[in-house]
């Protein structure tokens, strides 16, 4: 990578790069050899997407599949190409209805990017790029300033000799004055167009929060609860005296660490004795028996010889856990053996037969779960209040109950399946403790990715090949193709690997960090995500350039503020072929990877191989699970990047390839969310907040790049006029937060209509309609309810580890019936009445057994979420 000692004048050894052998300056033939690339990646996938669509339904329409059908979802033709059309045809509000908020803000995301860069890309080709061209045909004025950059400091404190004079007035510089003007342009078009587009989904968030009617938009979370308080009658007294409304039911969450605990060893030994039962069956028969008399007693018939001695009497002990599979006759087999350890210290152990030894500890689990439900826990500081209208709910949000700090904070309630159950009876401090460790380790973290990051992209370029290997960077001098490969494609690839690999991480880490629900672990994840990716992949290889260079840049900025800027400036002329290159792999390469969803597909055989048990066959046909946080940083990075090139010489193109970009990206996840994806949490369109918020951040490092970028040029004046916008940025950031970002997390009080349904009209007739919208989408309304509706039906706040249905082993193909206790109170029984039981909470969830959806008499039930429950806090629609 360039280092800043290439282009200083004092150094007394010779430089160890040239700006030739540099990797990130522009090749004859790095954009030709990335698009090749690009486009038989792409091109590739997008043939093998469009072929095994209409074979493959299990995974390309697993959502479609699961949808309720009163949805008015369109189906796609199974033709080749045909599926374009009609997903074009889809409009926003079909989205609205289908996917629901969180997906139609994504996808509004990148509209919006579209339509900004679409109209800065007229202004930037056909105004700008003219000017450039005939004032600076060949940019060599690019590197005679960075070079002059190195002997003085524009804004500095003037000890530098034969500082030049300000250009500004210059008649020959008069040019740099548009810079002026189209930074100021299209900061106020972004602007502008954002804060349409902000309007608009406010508007459409209201009015599709407000015309429904949950149970997660009638609670209120309250948190700080003081020990006195701590009852649910003592709750609900408090809350009434507010005289806000009447309160329908308090959750007050307990310390059930001991239950949970109990389900997570249950699904342990749940899957063990599954596993062995498969193994059991897929061994080839010693001999086969006849007749139904003999499964029931386990006596084997044999027609010659007559009844033979008993095989299997542990087979009418597993009866129960075998309903349904009568019709199978029995078949003697090898019983598989498990290995236990018991004594002091766990230091003997003996052989036992599996089957027996995971039955019994399950039987063991069960009772003490049952045991253990009908325990009293100590009481923690959440609880979750229950109003009995959404504007009673919404006042006691948006007050303070209390006037002491830290005491009784109302917050939204996340749905009743968003919960993260374990975190709600940690201590608050053990919260915030891991909450601030995590994020002090994000941020160590981020430091160390500075020594990979900017490690792997010098070690990529020809001054380091030619330091290393000269023989090799001689090669490639003479191999114009081999070296734009290894100058421009090797980067770009490491930079997207670094992009998929690191989310995991940040996902993880989000995870474990103490969070309440799982929407809020989505957030943080976009937030972490797009940290690394901003921080370690835009200024890493934009300001710092190397490791060796990062000291260097520190100490000077520190000396002089405007250096920051000036390096900014500097770099980025160079980086425009790479990060074009990037963004075109990007949009061509790996967009259609993407929607041939290429990693459930190589890794399908690993899955089929490693599945043994019914509810693992089940498993791998649920659909894939979309994750805004693991797509929305690299767009909004790319977004960022088509800013800060916006107004830059040759910027046109990065711009066009942007504009290319988010076309792509716009109907490769709009058919994933619609047709192939479930989205596991429901944020009611938060992540809207952070994508404005960053916007904000690009258009300040925008400014700040023109303004260094003007200072490079000796006008002095032109770039200081750059100032106030910057100063106007910061300024409106402040503004959004105080007038936007409460609507983005509220529900109005007018907006509260319940019972009325004109509102999707409304929301078609103010421009939401899109593509194709027409008389006909004003009779799709609402179908009587949202598609959270639907996910909260029948739903209550309360811990599923304390009501959930005991599943027991899935053996054969139908599911068995679940366990559940008895009316006696004596024990479990099967739950042979299946849905019609009602149970004392109200609570019927949908059980998940991995990932497969059934009702309570076992059998599969369709699924528009992944919003069933998983037992205890497992999280199983992670694996």
């Amino acid at each position: 990578m360039m280092d800043f000692g290439t282009f200083r004048g004092d150094s007394d050894e010779p430089p160890k790069c040239h700006d030739d052998n540099d990797y990130t300056k522009p090749g004859k033939t790095d954009t030709t050899v990335q698009l090749v690339i690009s486009l038989a990646l792409g091109v590739t996938a997008f043939l093998s997407f469009c072929m095994l669509r209409p074979r493959w339904k299990s995974l390309y329409a697993a959502r479609k599949r699961h949808l309720d059908p009163s949805i008015a979802l369109p189906a796609l033709p199974d033709t080749f190409l045909g599926w374009m059309p009609a997903l074009y045809k889809v409009t926003e509000q079909q989205v609205l209805v289908s996917a629901g908020l969180d997906a139609y803000v994504f996808l509004s995301f990148f509209k919006m990017a579209m339509k900004l860069f679409a109209i800065i890309f007229v202004f930037s080709a056909f105004v700008l790029e003219p000017i450039n061209r005939h004032f600076e045909p060949d940019h060599k004025a690019d590197t005679a300033s960075y070079a002059s950059f190195a002997a003085f400091r524009p804004f500095g404190d003037g000890d530098s000799p034969e500082k030049p004079p300000d250009r500004s007035f210059n008649k020959n510089m008069g040019y740099l004055w548009s810079y002026l003007i189209f930074t100021y342009f299209f900061t106020a078009l972004t602007l502008i167009i954002m804060e349409k587009e902000t309007v608009k989904i406010i508007r459409v968030r209201q009015d599709y929060l407000g015309t429904q009617s949950t149970i997660t938009d009638r609670t209120v979370r309250l948190s700080g609860i003081p020990k006195e308080l701590r009852t649910e009658e003592a709750i609900k007294d408090l809350v009434e005296r507010l005289e806000i409304g009447k309160v329908e039911s308090v959750t007050l969450c307990r310390n059930w660490k001991e239950l949970d605990d109990l389900m997570d060893q249950r699904q342990t030994v749940l899957a063990k004795l599954e596993e062995t039962w498969s193994v059991y069956l897929s061994q080839k028969p010693l001999r086969a028996a006849t007749g139904r008399s003999a499964q029931r007693t386990g006596t084997v018939v044999d027609g010659n010889d007559g009844p033979r001695e008993r095989i299997d009497e542990e087979a009418v002990e597993s009866d129960g856990l075998l309903r349904g599979s009568s019709e199978i006759p029995f078949q003697e087999r090898e019983r598989p053996q498990t290995r236990f350890w018991y004594g002091f210290l766990r230091l003997q152990s003996r052989k036992t037969d599996a089957i027996d030894y995971y039955t019994e500890k399950l039987r063991l689990l069960d009772e003490k779960i049952l045991a253990a439900r009908k325990k009293q826990y100590e009481a923690a500081d959440i609880a979750f209040v229950t109003m009995d209208s959404i504007a009673a709910c919404q006042m006691a949000i948006q007050a303070l109950i209390d006037p002491r700090p830290g005491q009784l904070l109302s917050k939204p309630a996340p749905a009743p399946s968003d919960v993260v159950w374990r975190n709600t009876y940690a201590p608050r401090f053990g919260r915030r403790l891991r909450s601030w460790s995590i994020s002090i380790f994000v941020g160590l973290l981020s430091i160390v990715w500075l020594a990979p990051v900017a490690f792997l992209a010098s070690t990529l370029s020809i001054c380091t090949i030619d330091a290393a290997f000269p023989s090799l960077g001689q090669s490639l001098r003479e191999h114009e193709i081999i070296r734009s490969l290894v100058q421009t494609g090797l980067p770009t690839a490491v930079v997207s690997l670094l992009n998929i690999a690191v989310p995991y991480l940040y996902d993880f880490l989000s995870y474990h960090q103490g969070m309440l629900s799982q929407s809020d672990v989505a957030l943080s994840v976009i937030s972490k995500n797009f940290f690394f990716t901003f921080f370690n992949i835009f200024l890493i290889f934009t300001v710092f350039g190397a490791v060796t260079s990062i000291l260097d840049v520190l100490r000077e900025g520190l000396k002089d503020t405007s250096y920051i800027a000036l390096t900014l400036a500097g770099k980025l002329t160079d980086l425009r072929v790479f990060y074009g290159n990037f963004i075109m792999l990007q949009g061509l390469g790996l967009f259609p990877f993407r929607l041939l969803e290429f990693g459930s597909v190589s890794l399908y055989p690993v899955y089929r191989l490693g599945a043994k048990t019914p509810r693992d066959f089940a498993q791998m046909f649920q659909p894939p699970m979309f994750y805004f946080g693991f797509y929305l940083p690299t767009a909004l990075l790319i977004f960022i990047l088509c800013l800060v090139y916006s107004a830059l010489p040759g910027g046109f193109m990065v711009i066009g390839l942007g504009v290319l970009y988010f076309c792509l990206g716009y109907y490769t996840y709009k058919y994933q969310l619609l047709y192939a994806m479930d989205q596991p949490q429901h944020a009611t369109g938060g992540a809207w907040r952070i994508i404005c918020y960053r916007i904000m951040l690009g258009l300040f490092v925008f400014q700040l790049t023109m303004s260094g970028y003007l200072a490079l040029r000796f006008a002095y004046t032109v770039a200081l006029l750059v100032v106030p916008l910057l100063i106007i940025t910061v300024w409106y950031s402040f503004f959004f937060q105080k007038q936007f970002e409460p609507l983005t997390r509220f529900i109005s009080l007018r907006s509260i209509k319940l019972g009325e349904e004109p509102s999707a009209n409304a929301i078609v007739d103010d421009g939401l309609g899109g593509e194709g919208s027409g008389h006909e989408e004003r009779e799709l309304l609402r179908r009587g309810s949202t598609i959270d509706e639907d996910r909260e039906k029948g739903l209550r706040f309360v811990n599923p580890s304390l009501v959930i249905p005991l599943e027991q082993p899935w053996i054969y193909k139908d599911p068995p019936l679940p366990l559940v206790e008895s009316e006696t109170g004596d024990g479990l029984e099967f739950d042979v009445r299946g849905s019609e039981r009602e149970y004392e909470t109200e609570y019927q969830p949908e059980i998940s057994g991995s990932g497969v959806n059934r009702d309570a008499r076992g059998a599969t039930v369709s699924s528009n979420s992944s919003s069933s429950v998983s037992l205890g806090d497992t999280h199983i629609w992670r694996s």
